[in-house]
């Protein structure tokens, strides 16, 4: 049992959370947490056939590593599950985007979701075909409307009867026809963290089924000449590993769905139940196979429909960070290493890093756990109990919060920290000043810069006084 004051002050706390196994090879690689072409060679971490420590000398730390062919394979597995059970599948744009994975993904055949003005630029830069965009967004400007519309967005997802009125009132002044979804909530409790659970009544996303406004929205669209009404969308939250949540918000969507077509006269012609899949940050995680959760959610489809008494409607998915998330690893140089003895008498050892919650701010944020990896040697050092930190001026500055890490670390080693492929690099800031890190895709030995590091002159464009 868990001391009342935290794991650290209980019996065997030199042990670690429960859920965090002393490790028999402290430099070992825990297979599932990685990209599927990482490994270890020598001491050397190498991805896509390079190795880590060649990327460091060449462009510093911290970095981002990207796996291209970890990225396709994923984009592949969630298509050809899908596809065989007849859905569209929406990369997550926020989760990860840049010109290069909006191509990578345009490849693989999948279609691209977005929730900013900003990411429909980097994939319209792209050449992504604009009808396989999704457009979603709690609060989408008049101004962003009007360039969705334009440009063809295949859907867009309305959230707010102001943005029904907006959009109304824009295919009324151009003479063009909006492609529109509702975005609605399904009153499901997702097991997440509460920032990223968004089905419950109350938060910012949608419109209440259980208070008629989904169905006053579908109205309201049905009724303008020049909306094209898709249909509804649906989504319960994100990092969820199974499709048992689902079943409740398909049954309230399908409701819902049949209830437009019996009082409004308008079959739907799709509907979006959203994904959000997890994936495995650390060995407490047992994401799904792409081809189970296909499964899983075709058999809850399918039995409600026909417990409805409805014809199935086009179905599309969206698996979040499930694409990305395990595609790309962060590596940072060790600065400096001190261990802290704990009130209980156990000593933690803190590792800081080049980085920092600028650029992973997920742990802070969400209280996200992670693992990690010695990159660049071998070491015969027995484990210690460890925490990866950040060099910036906040204690919650962590990186990974618990983790077993050779007793010899010491400073100027390299550390990679796996699954750091969404909402990472996408959510990356500039606190303390610090310039974001480049992302790198690496592949059959060789590697290429998608995003490059920002510079000094970066930092000062926007200072006006440096002009001066």
């Amino acid at each position: 049992m868990t001391h009342e004051a935290g794991w650290a002050h209980a019996p065997g706390a030199l042990r670690g959370p429960s859920w965090l196994d002393r490790p028999t090879d402290v430099n070992a690689l825990v297979p599932q947490l990685w990209s599927r072409t990482a490994r270890k060679v020598d001491g050397d971490l190498v991805i896509g056939g390079v190795a880590v420590a060649d990327l460091v000398a060449e462009h510093n730390t911290p970095a981002y590593v990207l796996d291209e062919e970890d990225f396709r394979h994923r984009a592949r597995a969630f298509r050809d599950a899908f596809d065989e059970a007849g859905w569209d599948v929406y990369y997550a744009g926020k989760a990860f985007l840049c010109t290069t994975v909006a191509q990578w993904v345009a490849e693989e055949g999948l279609c691209l979701d977005v929730c900013s003005d900003g990411e429909l630029t980097v994939a319209l830069r792209a050449g992504f075909p604009a009808e396989r965009i999704g457009y979603h967004g709690n609060n989408k400007a008049h101004v962003e409307l009007r360039r969705a519309v334009a440009e063809g967005v295949g859907r867009i997802v309305v959230d707010s009867f102001d943005e029904v009125e907006r959009l109304v009132a824009i295919t009324e002044e151009t003479g063009t026809t909006a492609r529109v979804m509702v975005r609605v909530t399904a009153g499901v409790e997702a097991h997440t963290h509460e920032y990223i659970a968004t089905a419950h009544e109350d938060q910012k996303f949608g419109f209440s089924i259980t208070s008629g406004d989904a169905l006053e929205a579908v109205r309201r669209l049905v009724a303008a000449p020049r909306v094209e009404f898709l249909g509804l969308h649906s989504h319960i939250g994100s990092q969820i590993f199974d499709t048992s949540g689902f079943e409740v918000a398909a049954r309230r969507v399908l409701r819902l769905h049949a209830q437009v077509a019996e009082e409004l006269g308008v079959t739907a012609p799709e509907l979006d139940l959203g994904g959000g899949f997890g994936i495995a940050y650390t060995t407490q995680d047992d994401p799904a196979d792409p081809a189970d959760l296909a499964a899983g959610m075709q058999q809850i489809v399918t039995g409600e429909c026909a417990a409805l008494g409805i014809e199935r409607p086009r179905l599309s998915i969206e698996p979040g960070r499930a694409v990305v998330g395990p595609s790309m690893c962060t590596v940072y140089t060790v600065g400096t290493v001190k261990p802290v003895t704990l009130d209980a008498g156990a000593v933690r050892t803190y590792v800081s890093v080049d980085g920092g919650m600028s650029d992973n701010v997920r742990t802070a944020l969400y209280d996200a756990d992670y693992s990690c990896t010695l990159a660049g040697r071998t070491s015969e050092a027995p484990p210690v109990l460890g925490r990866v930190v950040g060099k910036h001026c906040e204690a919650g500055d962590i990186v990974v919060r618990d983790e077993f890490v050779p007793a010899d670390v010491a400073p100027g080693d390299l550390v990679a920290v796996p699954g750091t492929g969404a909402y990472c690099r996408s959510m990356a800031s500039n606190y303390n000043h610090a310039l974001r890190p480049p992302v790198i895709a690496v592949r059959d030995g060789a590697a290429r810069v998608v995003l490059r590091r920002e510079t000094v002159d970066d930092l000062l464009a926007t200072d006006m006084g440096a002009h001066a």
